[in-house]
């Protein structure tokens, strides 16, 4: 059975480091599903959900608020500023941030205040979403 090892890695500390069947992950273009043996990529990727197939049938699954994917033949890296295991996900204190960003838009009075809450709206939105989709899967 064919590998490829995975790190996925955010500002405070390496949430995963193991090997994996298949990786999955949004990208700036749409979903990549990345196989061992993928040709060499780095693109940007949005805030979603990383899945993991781990080589032991197991399943890993990390929501990121973004970064950067390297692939290479026998390595996959993901960096992200905030990276969050999905067991450690917590859906009222997203809620609250999503409603605190939704009031932050509101309340905008610069073009750079509404950017950076729009930004922040998109980020928790993803994670609920991804929080959910954590929840089909178990």
């Amino acid at each position: 059975m064919s590998t490829i090892h995975v790190d996925v890695v955010s500002a405070e500390e390496s949430i995963f480091s193991g090997e994996a069947k298949f990786v999955a992950l949004p990208g700036e273009a749409g979903e990549l599903g990345i196989l061992p043996g993928h040709i060499p990529l780095i693109t940007r990727i949005k805030p979603g959900a990383v899945r993991i197939e781990k080589a032991d049938g197991g399943e890993e699954f990390v929501f990121v608020a973004g970064g950067i994917l390297e692939v290479q033949p026998h390595c996959i890296t993901v960096l992200s500023d905030t990276a969050i295991r999905g067991h450690d996900l917590d859906e009222a204190k997203a809620s609250e941030a999503r409603a605190q960003a939704e009031e932050a838009l509101k309340n905008a009075k610069s073009d750079i205040d509404l950017a950076k809450a729009t930004s922040e709206l998109a980020v928790m939105a993803a994670q609920i979403a991804a929080l959910r989709k954590y929840r089909q899967k178990k």
